[in-house]
């Protein structure tokens, strides 16, 4: 009875209404989930920290990683119209560290010609593109396309999305005190003069992110529970949520729950 059991299982499976019964099932459970978020506790900024994509090619016995990184590039149009729909104004996706950069020419070109389309796509699709990263240590090719994407999307409305390529924390901060430090030399002001009135206003007026609002939630694919760099100062009062799954494989119930885990917090901002 057992035998022939499993063999009446086997065979739903492999004639597809298994599938399609677990489809349906997910998707109840997602519109269940969507229905029960409450609309005044959406985040106005999430940042995602893409993980996984090596990851989930080696668990797909994929040869080549660079098919989980175009995978994952794939997936960013469909987090996009996720956010929307629930209302966040801003998103920041950490596609490339400054770590990075040191791989192998062999692994870090591919990666900057997905990344350069997804820009490219992103801009065409009508989508607000900002850069954020460390400019100047990036490919002329690579930089160049991020700053056309900023360039000719600066004035639409919606969504701002914060692509974050050549990206490290502690390189924005940094930058944003180098910044800071021959502002106030063209203006003439002394090293004494500026440490008296030095604030963290100053600073974060200087950051990749100015004028911004910091990211109210911080995601993570993967099950990797840290921050590796991600908006070191921006992610000070930040909720953070870990979710185990690789970045391909990332559902909008995924989502989902990370905005009702977002939204059952109390934030007490320092205390």
């Amino acid at each position: 009875m057992t035998v022939r059991r499993e063999r009446l299982t086997a065979a739903i499976r492999r004639s597809g209404v298994y599938g399609a019964l677990r489809e349906s099932i997910y998707r109840m459970y997602e519109h269940r989930v969507e229905a029960s978020l409450p609309t005044d506790e959406v985040p106005r900024h999430v940042g995602v920290i893409l993980d996984g994509n090596r990851r989930w090619a080696r668990s797909m016995g994929l040869a080549d990683v660079n098919t989980g990184h175009q995978r994952g590039a794939d997936k960013i149009t469909e987090l996009l119209h996720w956010c929307t729909e629930a209302g966040v104004e801003l998103v920041t996706l950490w596609m490339l560290s400054t770590d990075n950069l040191n791989r192998p020419a062999k692994e870090l070109d591919p990666l900057l010609d997905i990344i350069e389309d997804t820009v490219s796509k992103l801009a065409r699709d009508g989508w607000h593109v900002k850069a954020v990263g460390a400019m100047d240590l990036l490919p002329d090719s690579t930089a160049r396309v991020l700053k056309d994407a900023e360039e000719t999307t600066s004035d639409r409305p919606g969504l701002i999305v914060n692509v974050a390529v050549g990206y490290g924390g502690r390189r924005e901060i940094a930058d944003a005190v180098r910044s800071l430090l021959l502002e106030q030399a063209g203006k003439g002001t002394s090293i004494e003069e500026l440490a008296e009135v030095l604030d963290v206003e100053h600073i974060a007026e200087h950051l990749y992110t100015r004028g911004q609002p910091d990211p109210d939630l911080v995601i993570r694919t993967s099950g990797e529970q840290r921050l590796s760099g991600f908006m070191l100062w921006q992610s000070a009062h930040s909720e953070f949520h870990f979710c185990e799954v690789h970045w391909p494989d990332f559902r909008k119930v995924d989502f989902l729950r990370a905005l009702r885990s977002y939204a059952a917090r109390h934030r007490r901002f320092g205390s």
